[in-house]
């Protein structure tokens, strides 16, 4: 970035600085999940956004009536059989870059871990 500042562009959008990942807050999920109930809140005040995961942004779309069919659409966000290397987790905890959500230092309302336990309790659309 600093290369691109002292030539004068500057790349503006969402972006994340770091990351808070599950090794930080070792906070184990005990209860069921909800999917509509505990994630689409999460998903709505922090990725559903314009210019990022909302109707016509990035995939998946997170709209609270597209998140769940776009997450689990082809596989490749959410793996069951192995949660923690889920794309949605990876991206969540920095694993995989850009670590998400964009524009926020750490992550919201344990959004890591419930995530994880929401994806190891079977990814249901509850």
């Amino acid at each position: 970035m600093l290369a691109a500042a002292a030539g004068g562009l500057f790349v503006m959008g969402c972006e994340k600085d770091t990351t808070l990942t599950i090794k930080d807050v070792p906070v184990v999920v005990t209860k069921t999940v909800s999917f509509s109930k505990d994630l689409v809140p999460l998903f709505t005040a922090n990725c559903a956004l314009s210019g990022c995961h909302g109707t016509g942004g990035h995939t998946p779309d997170l709209m609270a009536d597209k998140a769940y069919s776009s997450l689990l659409t082809g596989g490749v966000f959410v793996n069951v059989t192995n949660p923690s290397g889920s794309v949605l987790f990876e991206r969540l905890t920095g694993v995989l870059s850009p670590a998400m959500p964009m524009g926020k230092t750490s992550n919201p309302s344990n959004i890591n871990n419930l995530v994880l336990a929401w994806i190891k309790q079977g990814a249901k659309n509850n």
